[in-house]
């Protein structure tokens, strides 16, 4: 891998390159570094594992001092692959509060904004079952 960034590198077994893959990737590459587990119940709904998370989308966190508690999607930054949720600040020494960043791994959705994938299958759902009414109609006349 000695370019700076090349999409058809494979796998290494050395960390420095591993690492070297993530810092170098670009921004629409880096948004499936934020993937997030599904909660049991998305996970039937939607048919995966994981999803992209986006802004508004309502997470529990699982490891660390706020495991347990809920919140939305603040930002999410991908250059840093941090993501902030409402309600996760940390004291500082002069006393203001100031967001904490997590990573995905330490997260899991409860609830989705609406994706849009999810408005296209509907949305062909709809142009297929209108066809099907107007190939009905045309035939029976």
């Amino acid at each position: 891998m000695k370019n700076k960034f090349s999409k058809s590198w494979k796998a290494s077994k050395q960390p420095r390159r591993q690492k070297k893959f993530v810092a170098n990737a670009p921004l629409h590459l880096r948004k499936n570094f934020v993937r997030v587990n599904l909660d049991k119940k998305l996970r039937e709904k939607v048919g995966k594992r994981n999803i992209v998370l986006k802004k508004g989308d309502k997470v529990k966190i699982m490891r660390g001092k706020f495991k347990g508690k809920q919140g939305k999607v603040l930002e999410v930054k991908l250059k840093l692959g941090k993501i902030y949720v409402e309600g996760l600040q940390a004291k500082k020494n002069d006393g203001s509060k100031v967001n904490v960043p997590m990573r995905n791994s330490n997260l899991q959705i409860v609830e989705m904004t609406d994706r849009q994938s999810s408005k296209k299958k509907e949305n062909k759902k709809e142009l297929k079952e209108s066809k099907e009414n107007t190939l009905k109609g045309t035939s029976k006349k």
